[in-house]
C-alpha cells in the first residue's frame, strides 16, 4: 500500500505542472511551424520562377528580419487576449473549441500580414531582395496569407482528429481493463501515449489519460497483477 501511494505520489507532482503555461508554449511552438509552413507555400506560389535555393534565401532574411518573433508575438498576444475575452478564468483551454475560436477571432494572421510587411520591407531596404521580387511578393501577399490560414484550420482538423482517436482508444483500454488484459491495455496506452504527443493538453482530454495512466503504472508496477486496493483505485481517480 505504500508503494501505491508512492507512485500515486510521484503521479501526482508530474501532473501538477502549470497546464496553462505548457498549453501556451505548445500552442505558440506548434503554430508558428504551421504557419512558417503556410509561409513556403505560399512565396513559392508568389514566386514560382525561383529556385529552392533562392526560395531559402529570401526565408532565411524574413526570419533574421524579425518575422518569427513577429508572428511568436502575435501568437501571444491572441492567446492572452483571447483568454480573457472567453472569460478563461483558470487560464488553461479546456478544449479545442476554445483554442480554435481563440486563435481564429484573436488577430493572428493580422499580425501575420503585418509580420510579413516588416520583413519584405526590411530586407528590400536592405537590398536582401530585389525590386521585382519585392513587387511580386506584395502583390502575392494574399496568397501568402490564404496558404497560411489553409495551414491553420488543417492543423485544428488534426487536433480533433487526435482528440477523437485517443477517446476511442481510451475506450478500447477500458474493456480491456474490464477483461483484465494487460496485453491490450498496452497496445492501447502506447497508441493513447503517441497520439498525445502532438496534441495540445487540453484539460478535458487529459483528466481522461491521466486516470489511464495512474491505474496502467499501478498494475504494471504491481508485476501486472489487478488486485489493487480500493484506496489505490480511488486515489488514481483523484489525481487527475
Amino acid at each position: 500500500m505504500v508503494l501505491e501511494k508512492e507512485q500515486l505520489n510521484d503521479l501526482d507532482v508530474n501532473q501538477n505542472l502549470a497546464l496553462a503555461e505548457k498549453q501556451n508554449k505548445f500552442i505558440e511552438s506548434k503554430l508558428w511551424k504551421v504557419i512558417n509552413f503556410g509561409i513556403d507555400m505560399g512565396i513559392r506560389a508568389a514566386l514560382p520562377d525561383l529556385i529552392e535555393d533562392e526560395i531559402i534565401g529570401i526565408k532565411d532574411n524574413f526570419i533574421e528580419g524579425g518575422l518569427k518573433n513577429g508572428v511568436e508575438e502575435c501568437i501571444n498576444d491572441a492567446i492572452n487576449l483571447g483568454k480573457s475575452v472567453k472569460g478563461i478564468a483558470t487560464g488553461d483551454f479546456e478544449n479545442i473549441e476554445q483554442v480554435q475560436s481563440v486563435i481564429r477571432n484573436g488577430g493572428v494572421l493580422e499580425g501575420v500580414s503585418e509580420a510579413l510587411d516588416y520583413a519584405v520591407e526590411k530586407a528590400s531596404s536592405s537590398n536582401l531582395i530585389n525590386d521585382n521580387v519585392t513587387y511580386l511578393l506584395k502583390r502575392g501577399k494574399d496568397i501568402i496569407i490564404d496558404n497560411v490560414s489553409r495551414n491553420i484550420e488543417n492543423e485544428f482538423l488534426s487536433q480533433i482528429d487526435d482528440i477523437e482517436k485517443i477517446q476511442k482508444y481510451s475506450n478500447n483500454w477500458k474493456e480491456y481493463y474490464n477483461q483484465k488484459n494487460f496485453f491490450g491495455m498496452e497496445k492501447e496506452y502506447k497508441k493513447i501515449k503517441d497520439r498525445l504527443k502532438n496534441l495540445i493538453p487540453l484539460e478535458n482530454t487529459l483528466k481522461n489519460v491521466r486516470v489511464i495512466e495512474n491505474l496502467h503504472t499501478l498494475i504494471k508496477n504491481n508485476n501486472q497483477d489487478f488486485n489493487l486496493s480500493n484506496e489505490a483505485i480511488e486515489l488514481a481517480n483523484k489525481l487527475i
